[in-house]
């Protein structure tokens, strides 16, 4: 299976299936002489870890990520990169791969399944395998380092729709974020989340979301015309996440219903000299390169495929049949999308972080 890498000058490449024994990465081009210790990855895993509410996947997997390569240290309280490749490394700990023994030969509708078996001729029906989110988890982990590269620079996701209810922006608070299960900014619409998921999840269904991902103190500059484009580079790495089906910058397709003068972000001279935009329509980009503003991104997770309510399909051998899945599923997915979206959005600036400096200094 090819294209297993994302990044140019910052490059991950990840590897393992969910029921395999371990999952792990590569991280390339990371500077040499920033500290790094497992604590500083370990952070965010534990916001994407399976098993933290009722409302994720009862799967118990500790995801502690170990550092095997790429940092050294003379002096205990000192550990840093080298500059070479930085190898991580998590064991999965609590596959049931007897749980998926009744579809091993079905395909989920919605569900990797059936293209995996069209391209390849061959799928790894134990939790997915290389299709499952368990592989996300390694994203994470680079994206842990990758905000080590971004010194100066803050990446927060938030939740902001779930089953179609969307948060109320007036009464957004970042502090909240962390206060609730669901990574949810606004503290009034939890309760509603609540029982809507609740409700779905005793019904064997599922729910979509929408996460928003927002970095400040990204400089102007950053970004390439035509094919290097800092918007086109974000958006298909939240394209690259499981289950997901739409990505919007900014105001996305929102700006299609406005009329030009009300989607132009007008502009001042600040007072330190430096343009001062009155809004930020744009989402912090502009021809492909970041403008200095806050840079906005939201990606659309479609609901987890895994259902308890039967479902017609076909299996592999060309019969017509229904299938339901059994086990242990998320009945919104996109909770855990939330620090998954962070660490592409991590990714993909420190690569552009990179690139800038090579060509611009």
């Amino acid at each position: 299976m090819s294209h297993n890498t994302i990044g140019h000058l910052f490059r991950v490449t990840t590897w393992g299936e969910s029921h395999g024994p371990a999952i792990g990465c590569v991280v390339d081009g990371c500077p040499p002489g920033i500290p790094l210790v497992e604590a500083d990855l370990q952070q965010y895993l534990d916001k994407r870890r399976p098993g933290t509410s009722r409302f994720t996947t009862q799967r118990k997997e500790p995801d502690e990520v170990r550092i095997l390569s790429g940092v050294f240290s003379d002096d205990a309280s000192r550990q840093v990169t080298t500059g070479t490749s930085i190898a991580l490394h998590i064991d999965n700990v609590d596959q049931r791969s007897k749980d998926y023994g009744d579809i091993k030969d079905k395909f989920r509708p919605g569900h990797a399944d059936l293209t995996y078996w069209q391209k390849y001729g061959i799928r790894d029906y134990r939790g997915g395998g290389r299709s499952s989110a368990r592989e996300t988890a390694m994203r994470v982990a680079a994206g842990g380092v990758a905000r080590k590269v971004l010194d100066g620079v803050t990446i927060r996701g938030a939740l902001v729709e779930m089953g179609g209810l969307p948060v109320d922006r007036s009464r957004w608070n970042w502090g909240e974020v962390d206060n609730n299960p669901f990574f949810c900014p606004d503290a009034a619409k939890v309760d509603e989340w609540t029982t809507a998921l609740d409700s779905a999840r005793k019904a064997g269904s599922s729910l979509g979301a929408i996460i928003e991902v927002v970095a400040e103190g990204v400089p102007s500059g950053w970004g390439a015309p035509i094919y290097g484009k800092l918007d086109q580079d974000l958006a298909s790495a939240m394209m690259s996440i499981n289950a997901v089906k739409g990505v919007e910058i900014g105001d996305g397709f929102e700006t299609a219903r406005l009329r030009g003068e009300d989607n132009a972000d007008e502009m001042r001279i600040g007072n330190d000299g430096k343009p001062r935009f009155l809004s930020n329509h744009a989402g912090g980009i502009l021809g492909g390169i970041s403008t200095g503003q806050s840079i906005v991104v939201r990606f659309a997770v479609k609901p987890t495929s895994s259902l308890l309510i039967p479902r017609r399909t076909i299996d592999r051998h060309g019969n017509e049949t229904e299938i339901l899945t059994k086990g242990r599923h998320d009945p919104c997915v996109g909770i855990r999308a939330v620090p998954v979206g962070e660490a592409m959005m991590a990714i993909t600036l420190a690569d552009h972080l990179l690139r800038h400096r090579a060509q611009c200094g």
